[in-house]
């Protein structure tokens, strides 16, 4: 996987992901990835790579529709969870900025959902570079991401509540506009069919403590400066703050909003 300036490319790639969290907190993430499923239209006999795979279903969703779906993580837990629930699959685990050369033969299509928004911004070009290369010309790319204001109002409490302790936290994520993320795809050899952002509400599991399980398992880098002693403290504070809002009828409800797009390699 390499390195990046500061060292620590390959963990940053590999953050800690619990499959077991995933799998049994936070199903929504797959869920909702079934409406890129549909858009990409898996056909019969297609080659399809599934980048940021977690722990395979949605590569599952797609080899039921007939394709010859691959899935690709940087997390060894996820593609052990993965393999273990889909042995007839292939799973591979690889950077999704440096794939390319894991794979002798061009896909079809690649497909991506809820994985992208954990690329560090200034890695995008070589990300899309490494998808633009394990397509064949005319191949399609199919994905969705967090988008511009994605989460803000959790991530800005969460910064409030940091910040009044004397932590300076920044967000591990990147959430594109469609006018930011279409320049780059194009700039990586894609022709642009299709691009959207949109808002979708979606409600945290678990009740009283979705807010902070989504926390544990989403958010932690904001955390990680901060000492054990204080954690309790600023998830209370934040609880807080966002609870007249986002706490309804029993649920946290999360402000997603979702960059959807559809870009096809260009024949060239």
């Amino acid at each position: 996987m390499g390195t990046d300036s500061n060292g620590n490319r390959e963990e940053r790639a590999d953050r800690g992901w619990s499959a077991d969290a995933y799998d049994d907190d936070h199903s929504f993430v797959y869920e909702y990835g079934e409406g890129v499923v549909d858009l990409l239209d898996p056909a019969e006999g297609e080659r399809i790579l599934d980048i940021g795979c977690g722990t395979g279903h949605l590569t599952e969703a797609i080899a039921e529709r007939g394709a010859d779906a691959v899935g690709l993580d940087a997390s060894a837990e996820m593609i052990e969870r993965a393999r273990e629930s889909y042995p007839d699959r292939r799973f591979v685990r690889a950077d999704a900025r440096s794939f390319a050369s894991e794979f002798d033969e061009p896909f079809d299509a690649a497909f991506s959902n809820a994985a992208l928004h954990w690329i560090p911004e200034p890695d995008h070009d070589a990300t899309l570079s490494s998808v633009h290369d394990a397509l064949r010309p005319g191949g399609r790319f199919v994905a969705e991401l967090g988008g511009a204001g994605n989460v803000e109002p959790f991530a800005d409490a969460i910064r409030s509540a940091c910040a009044e302790r004397g932590y300076d936290v920044e967000s591990p994520w990147y959430f594109p506009s469609v006018g930011e993320y279409a320049p780059r795809l194009e700039s990586a050899g894609f022709e642009v069919r299709y691009a959207t952002l949109f808002d979708r509400p979606t409600a945290l599991d678990d009740g009283e403590a979705g807010l902070r399980n989504w926390i544990g398992m989403f958010a932690t880098e904001f955390l990680e400066p901060v000492s054990e002693t204080e954690r309790d403290e600023i998830l209370d504070e934040v609880e807080g703050m966002l609870r007249g809002r986002y706490f309804r009828d029993g649920e946290w409800v999360a402000p997603y909003r979702r960059l959807r797009f559809v870009a096809v390699r260009e024949r060239r």
